[in-house]
């Protein structure tokens, strides 16, 4: 599978009192690198909404190896560990850059489903993005 990479940069307000990236801003980081990979594949959320379509997470299960603090340079990768007929598992992971190596921070895997924007039942991935993402 192709991997999306979506680079950023940790801000102020990223961070805890300590100067390093809260733990549960690790998941913002995620879910925007999931929606650029959608995005880049040529599906906008606000469209799929306007189809009745909504990608909802399920299950998130992330390893927390290092800390990333204020100022640092990221990198978001992203690819798709599991595609079934209603939901997806998106394996990710972060990587801090400094100019002689790249250090893993943390990896996940993140179960979606796909839902009716109406009712929140589970409802089959449309077809077209169905065969981007196999």
């Amino acid at each position: 599978m192709p991997v999306h990479s979506l680079p950023c940069r940790v801000y102020f307000e990223d961070t805890d009192a300590g100067g390093v990236v809260y733990y549960a801003n690790y998941l913002k980081f995620y879910e925007r690198a999931r929606t650029e990979f959608l995005r880049e594949l040529g599906f906008e959320q606000d469209v799929l909404l306007q189809q009745n379509i909504v990608f909802v997470v399920r299950q998130v299960t992330v390893d927390y190896i290092q800390s990333a603090a204020f100022n640092a340079m990221l990198r978001v990768d992203t690819t798709i560990e599991q595609l079934k007929k209603a939901s997806l598992v998106f394996q990710q992971q972060i990587v801090k850059l400094d100019s002689e190596r790249e250090t893993l921070v943390n990896k996940a895997l993140v179960k979606v489903a796909c839902v009716s924007a109406d009712g929140f039942k589970p409802t089959a991935i449309p077809k077209d993005i169905y065969t981007k993402l196999g």
